[in-house]
């Protein structure tokens, strides 16, 4: 067959990169004694590269003689991809040409030492992170498809093996970093760094929630990855593909996996519209977007009780039920809202009039929040309760104690509208930068200040008397070392450092007019750049001696500025 019939048959592109990665560290080797030796370890340092040789002086020998010997390598930030293992030769006693290995990733150095199952909880869930392979000798092998930073290797069959190198395959997209983020305090430069390197991890074959686990495409989570997108890559590709993905596997009158879910897609809709002005697209939407406004009007019985299963906000606000009533509410309100909006584009007044009928509806009873700093959020952002309340009364007290990854950049948003941005900028630094302290490389599925204290860092094996933070703690579907140290809807202070900090907002779709109105609160300056359909904003704040704020930009032409 010649690469003309393949091609006849249809290819699917991979549109991402391959690259490799030496381990930076040897965290921890076996003992060396009478039945088990490790000899030379720190040659899987010394970057010998792919290509096996039979001079290989630097290889590192694994030897086994009744029990196995291992390594933990670290390769100094999290990824998604593999390994691939070179072995120079080996030695059996049945002379066999291949010997089984043990490879264990980890997203932790804790969990790449454990066992599956038992209270830890670690698991192969969604994609194996623990596996017996085959090695050839003289020869070598791609393994694994996860995300990790940590990789633990075990000889398990007797006779030895000389590994000449061990590198991490490095699976990613190659794409330009067109937004940026500087200012006077470098913590909150790596918070943004690192918030964009999050989601950039999970920009794969779609836009995923974690690289770990699930590696699934879920609109709730992309609401704030496709904010941290717009403010850092700009328009790009995966966000509708992966909007249409959930449309075309979601026929109404099914919602995409739950309600609230298909909210967040429509949400989504909005907020890219306004950012990139894409018309053509929003276009495509139309049938479906006026079709699901229906069926979620259809949800809401006349006295304004909403009935919808599995009603979910996030995983820690399932514990406060009444919390979760409220929250839901406010976010059908917010989905009446935009979608009275997009039909008012589609030219479907009767639609947008039944939305505004339902918000209407809505606005007459409004359930209590509970105390929830999730629902607070949500009601203050659909008008429901005065932002100035919702921070005074429930977000700011004992922030960011009761914080979400996912919901702590709505909680950011509605304290930057009450005008505290000296509290958001307190709560980024200890929340988003207790993980950092940790040892974090990327944001978790959730995160909780309690966590920190005696904890040990997650690039170390634990020590006694510290806690074993990732395979302790954890709760709902992501108990232990099954949490997820790689979770797009983490990556909200991103997003909010340059909208709110750098000051940057669209007032029309596509950034045909925009806002700058800066927010300094304790920062000396700030600067950076957003990127839009029509090319780079940039900004620059300085705080005067006087204590105003002296602000310089360039926006492409034909751009209207708003600065009040």
């Amino acid at each position: 067959m010649s690469m003309k019939d393949i091609h006849a048959r249809g290819l699917t592109i991979d549109p991402r990169t391959r690259a490799y990665l030496e381990p930076t560290r040897m965290i921890w080797t076996s003992g060396c004694g009478e039945t088990s030796e490790v000899i030379h370890p720190e040659g899987l340092l010394a970057g010998n590269g792919w290509q096996v040789t039979k001079e290989a002086p630097n290889a590192c020998l694994l030897r086994h003689k009744g029990e196995s010997p291992g390594v933990l390598l670290d390769f100094g930030t999290e990824l998604h991809g593999g390994v691939r293992i070179a072995v120079v030769e080996g030695r059996t006693p049945e002379r066999k040409r291949s010997i089984r290995m043990r490879v264990r990733f980890g997203e932790s150095a804790m969990e790449a030492m454990s066992e599956l199952g038992g209270p830890t909880n670690a698991t192969n869930d969604h994609v194996p992170r623990d596996s017996i392979v085959d090695v050839s000798l003289l020869g070598g092998a791609e393994f694994g498809t996860t995300g990790f930073r940590f990789v633990r290797l075990d000889l398990l069959d007797e006779g030895e093996i000389e590994l000449q190198s061990v590198q991490a395959v490095f699976v990613y997209r190659e794409i330009e970093y067109k937004g940026s983020f500087r200012c006077s305090d470098p913590l909150l430069e790596k918070i943004w760094e690192t918030g964009a390197y999050t989601v950039h991890l999970n920009m794969q074959d779609y836009l995923w929630d974690g690289i770990k686990r699930d590696r699934m495409v879920w609109t709730g989570d992309m609401h704030p990855e496709v904010a941290t997108i717009s403010a850092v890559f700009g328009e790009h590709e995966i966000v509708p593909q992966s909007m249409d993905f959930k449309r075309d596997r979601s026929p109404l009158p099914m919602f995409m996996d739950m309600p609230t879910y298909s909210i967040w897609w429509l949400l989504v809709q909005h907020d890219w519209y306004m950012q990139h002005g894409n018309e053509a697209y929003l276009l495509e939407q139309r049938d479906y977007i006026s079709g699901l406004l229906r069926e979620l009007i259809g949800k809401v019985e006349p006295d304004g009780t909403i009935n919808v299963f599995r009603p979910f906000l996030d995983w820690p606000a399932s514990s406060n039920p009444a919390g979760v009533t409220a929250g839901v509410h406010a976010l059908f309100v917010l989905g009446m809202q935009a979608g009275a909006r997009l039909c008012r584009l589609f030219g479907e007044e009767e639609t947008a009039e039944q939305c505004e009928a339902l918000e209407r509806r809505l606005q007459k009873n409004i359930p209590h929040h509970a105390d929830s700093k999730q629902a607070s959020a949500l009601q203050a952002l659909a008008g429901l309760m005065d932002p100035v309340a919702a921070n005074r009364e429930v977000i700011a007290p004992q922030a960011p104690s009761g914080y979400s990854t996912f919901y702590g950049y709505y909680m950011l948003r509605v304290r930057a509208e009450a005008g505290d941005i000296t509290g958001s900028l307190d709560s980024i630094r200890a929340y988003w930068g207790g993980m950092l302290e940790l040892g974090a490389t990327t944001f978790w599925e959730d995160f909780d200040m309690a966590w920190m204290e005696g904890a040990a860092r997650i690039d170390e094996l634990t020590p006694p008397g510290k806690i074993d933070v990732h395979g302790t703690y954890g709760g709902y579907c992501y108990k232990g070392y099954r949490h997820s140290l790689c979770h797009g809807w983490a990556s909200g202070p991103t997003a909010w450092l340059s909208e709110y900090v750098l000051g940057v907002s669209p007032l029309a779709p596509g950034f045909r007019k925009v806002r700058i109105r800066p927010h300094l609160a304790d920062l000396a300056w700030a600067e950076g750049t957003y990127p839009t359909p029509h090319g780079l904003i940039h900004v620059r704040h300085e705080r005067e001696a006087d204590g105003s704020v002296r602000t310089e930009y360039t926006v492409p032409s034909g751009v209207i500025v708003v600065t009040d």
